[in-house]
């Protein structure tokens, strides 16, 4: 089996996608198929032994739709939008809003009659085919395959005011159903407004040097290894690493974080990150969709098909919905005998809006988190973490740096504490150990100049010895440097979850330093703000011992289970959900990543590497705690404007098809007012796209 990305253009709504997936479903070799409609595009799982490509176009464009030609690594629709089409967008809706305005004030004064009673019923006929060919075929066409549309019930309305002599009517059906499908088309166009705004970011071009000179390409034709030149002002164009210049760094675009940064050699720098100040030489590392830019989009893109249990309520719900319109047009022509609230009901009835309440919401949410360095995997997740009700959190790298940082230089035996430093970072200067680079960072902080020592000897398990001057240092653990007695230093500092470095001087104890794992400075806060939305279980995970666990988790004011391989951090989410619990993890998407998997939400604070990106459900682009609150957040107002959707479009058709049944308005005031849930949701949706 293999999967394929298909582009496929032209789809505006939900049963578009549909219609699409139920025709390459039925393919042979065709395993699994989701058809994105945001990001206009199907992931199909076949086996190409069974099925070609040419096949699957060929299955698209026979029910309708096309399958444009990729144009490298940049989605073809990106190209395709501009500014003529968005402006026949806003001219198409202010039209609609000026036709409704007539048709309901027209209708109400009777000034349609004299017009049309002018007009032979043969020309009104010919009117209504001439305007209507291409839906009416398109409606043929889907009942052949036994399906039943939106416009199969309005063109039977349209077919029933012809049969009743009212041209007119019909007329004005089919041209608000053509005016319906441009206003779905904007709907959908407006949805998928993010994800085009994201991928616009990443430039199509580089500059490359060939031999000695430097050359413009399009990005397909960078290789790994090229080396890219970026000069200030310009985007980066690929993944790469720095190997002359430097420059100040716009991040924007994958971390969301406004504040630039400064990068020099050895540095790596990122796709779609703007060079603000200095030029830069880079070797590249990943070019377009292989870059952590082009990861972002991919799975912006595909969040669309990990629906909540919301949408796929909605989605069965529709399903249903024109079956259930057409038993209320019978009984309707049943009980009152009147074919134009027949027709009123059928041209009344909004399918899509129910189709369209939960992912155009989904979308725009998704769409604005990403912009923030806020990766959701899809609406399932923001569906997910709504419910949750417990929090549990990995120590190392996740609620703290990743880097221990030296707190306390202790003397034993009056030795100067700027002397202790000076040689523990000279015995230190080979060592690769993180705690090796603490004691380096803290001596250059007191700027303190470190030596060569004459002699290196690294002892595994147990620290380093070194000659500095003639004399010996010593520095380690309590198997390398025995301390007499009891100390109450050492007990101070153990208590606090701190870990000793005991520094000897030709075989004598001298002094001690302690290190530590520093907690990031925003969690307090975070931790706070996702209390006051109603998690009140917050617990730390840790391989650590119980001391140091508690030192950790003591001033955050949440619990702890210490002691834990990874394995053990599975075994309590899962016991944890056993009992009825919903788990978020959160980790840093290396050690974490089965405990990620089998929370209901893992949250990967992984800065964009690819393990992160693969284990978690969310994942974080920049390391800021302020970040985890934020899910909790963005998923409380994305539900919120959701239900306010299906409610809204729940009571407009309730309200709409009585009114219709009870012959209150007539067939083209019904028609008028079809178009107007999208525009609802829409309008409501675009809401989350501005949330803070």
């Amino acid at each position: 089996m293999s999967t394929l990305e298909l582009p496929i253009g032209g789809m505006d709504c939900a049963a578009c996608a549909k219609k699409v997936q139920r025709a390459l479903k039925k393919l042979p070799g065709v395993a699994n198929v989701e058809v994105l409609l945001n990001a206009e595009k199907a992931i199909i799982d076949m086996d190409p032994k069974l099925v070609t490509r040419d096949a699957l176009t060929a299955t698209v464009e026979k029910v309708g739709f096309t399958v444009p030609k990729p144009k490298g690594d940049v989605p073809y629709y990106v190209k395709e939008g501009n500014d003529l089409q968005r402006q026949l967008f806003l001219a198409l809706g202010i039209l609609f809003g000026v036709i409704l305005l007539l048709v309901v004030i027209g209708e109400g004064l009777g000034l349609f009659e004299a017009v049309t009673e002018m007009v032979p019923l043969w020309v009104g006929t010919l009117i209504v085919a001439a305007f209507g060919a291409t839906i009416f075929y398109d409606v043929f066409k889907s009942a052949l395959r036994l399906e039943v549309t939106a416009h199969t019930l309005m063109s039977v309305g349209a077919f029933a005011a012809l049969g009743t002599g009212q041209w007119d009517t019909a007329a004005v059906v089919v041209f608000l159903m053509r005016v319906g499908v441009y206003i779905e088309r904007f709907t959908s166009e407006k949805a998928r407004g993010l994800l085009k705004e994201l991928t616009a970011m990443a430039p199509t071009r580089a500059r490359v040097l060939r031999g000695e000179d430097e050359v413009e390409v399009d990005l397909a034709q960078v290789n790994v290894g090229d080396i890219v030149i970026v000069r200030p002002g310009e985007r980066v164009p690929v993944d790469g690493v720095i190997i002359e210049g430097q420059a100040t760094l716009d991040q924007a675009a994958i971390t969301g974080e406004s504040m630039p940064v400064e990068a020099e050699v050895g540095d790596k720098v990122f796709a779609a990150t703007m060079a603000k100040l200095g030029y830069l030489k880079l070797r590249t590392e990943g070019v377009g969709r292989d870059t952590t830019f082009g990861r972002t989009i991919k799975l912006v893109e595909e969040a669309e098909a990990n629906r909540g249990e919301v949408q796929r309520i909605a989605d069965k719900f529709s399903g249903y919905y024109l079956p259930f319109v057409a038993f209320i047009a019978v009984l309707t022509y049943v009980l009152s005998g009147n074919l134009m609230a027949v027709v009123a009901v059928l041209v009344v009835a909004c399918s899509c809006s129910f189709a369209l309440a939960t992912p155009i919401a989904m979308m725009a949410s998704i769409g604005a988190a990403a912009k923030r360095g806020l990766l959701i995997k899809g609406g399932k997740y923001v569906e997910a973490i709504k419910t949750a009700d417990v929090v549990f959190v990995d120590k190392t790298g996740t609620l703290t740096t990743g880097k221990p940082t030296v707190t306390d230089v202790v003397s034993l035996d009056g030795t100067p504490e700027e002397t202790l430093m000076q040689l523990a970072a000279t015995a230190e200067r080979h060592s690769e150990h993180p705690l090796a680079e603490a004691v380096r960072v803290r001596a250059r902080e007191m700027n303190l100049w470190a030596g060569e020592p004459a002699l290196f000897e690294a002892i595994p398990g147990k620290g380093i010895r070194a000659t500095i001057d003639g004399k010996v240092v010593e520095i380690g653990n309590r198997r390398l440097v025995p301390l007499p007695g009891d100390n109450a230093d050492v007990e101070r500092l153990e208590s606090g979850g701190k870990t000793l470095l005991i520094v000897a001087i030709d075989g004598r104890p001298a002094g001690i330093i302690g290190a530590m794992d520093t907690v990031r400075p925003e969690v307090g806060n975070a931790i706070e703000e996702i209390r006051k939305l109603g998690i009140e279980r917050i617990e730390l995970l840790t391989g650590d011992n119980e001391r140091t666990a508690a030192a950790i988790s003591g001033p955050l004011g949440i619990g702890f289970q210490a002691n834990l391989l990874p394995e053990d951090k599975i075994r309590v989410v899962r016991e944890a959900q056993a009992r009825g619990h919903r788990v978020v993890m959160v980790g840093d998407g290396v050690n974490d990543a089965p405990a990620l998997a089998q929370a209901e939400v893992g949250i990967a604070m992984g800065g964009g590497t690819d393990v992160a990106m693969e284990a978690a459900h969310i994942v974080l682009m920049r390391e800021d705690w302020n970040l985890v609150a934020d899910c909790f957040r963005i998923s409380r107002r994305t539900m919120g404007v959701v239900k306010m959707n299906i409610a809204f479009t729940a009571l407009y058709n309730l309200a709409g098809l009585s009114l219709a049944a009870f012959g209150i308005i007539p067939p083209i005031v019904a028609a008028s007012l079809q178009a107007v849930p999208d525009i609802g949701i829409l309008a409501n949706s675009s809401r989350l796209i501005r949330q803070k």
